[in-house]
């Protein structure tokens, strides 16, 4: 992790007097031990009083690393041929948590008329090298790999309950962020399609008025006939 401290080791117990060892970083020379001396020299400034090393045996410690320090490092000897170790190191940064986040679009129904959906996005920024997944509960639901700075995964989700949680992962640490359902959606009946949407609620509220006017029209209309009907039964009839 990022921060950490990470020690190297050549693989050696004790170095003889005669003896170079030497600290690469990719094609950089980045320290060396003289046993003669002990005499130690650091070079790259990017490890500027980060690096120490061991006068007995050269291994090589790198303090507060960060993502910038992950790369190969190879460790040689000037009394051996082949390099004594190599190291392939992947410093991770510390993960931020999810943020959930709730997000409505219009949708064309059958009718013709447009309905609301309300989806939910999980994201993170400024990550590489993670996973970020939706679960419900221990089942994983979906799930996207990236290995940039900026990346987001949505999942739609309706009205759903609290059971509902959102990771980001790496290879040695993760986050998680749960779904706050009273926070994001609200409780909807089967017929209302969108969460807590007030266009759902403006809508039902307009049917309703729609269907108390049709009422009372088809009543006036029963009334009207009727009277209209009594008048002509009590009304003297034509003279023959």
């Amino acid at each position: 992790m990022e921060g950490e401290s990470l020690t190297l080791n050549t693989g050696v117990t004790e170095m003889q007097r005669d003896d170079l060892i030497l600290w690469t970083f990719g094609p950089l020379l980045i320290a060396k031990i003289n046993g003669k001396d002990n005499k130690r020299e650091f070079y790259e400034e990017r490890f500027r009083d980060r690096l120490k090393m061991n006068h007995q045996t050269g291994s090589l410690t790198i303090t507060n690393t960060r993502t910038t320090d992950s790369g190969l490092y190879t460790v040689t000897s000037s009394k051996i041929v082949m390099p004594l170790n190599r190291f392939n190191i992947t410093v991770y940064a510390h993960l931020p948590v999810p943020v959930i986040s709730s997000m409505s679009s219009q949708n064309p129904s059958s009718s013709g008329s447009p309905t609301s959906k309300c989806s939910l996005l999980c994201s993170v920024v400024n990550v590489s090298h993670v996973s970020l997944s939706w679960y419900k509960g221990n089942s994983l639901l979906s799930s996207i790999s990236v290995s940039d700075l900026s990346r987001s995964v949505s999942l739609h989700l309706e009205c759903l309950d609290d059971s509902y949680s959102c990771v980001v992962n790496n290879p040695i640490s993760n986050q998680t962020q749960h779904l706050n359902n009273t926070q994001h959606c609200q409780p909807c009946p089967d017929f209302i399609h969108c969460c807590g949407s007030a266009e759902s609620v403006i809508r039902l509220a307009l049917s309703a008025l729609v269907g108390v006017v049709a009422v009372a029209i088809l009543v006036y209309d029963i009334r009207s006939g009727h009277h209209q009907q009594k008048r002509e039964q009590t009304s003297p009839s034509n003279a023959e």
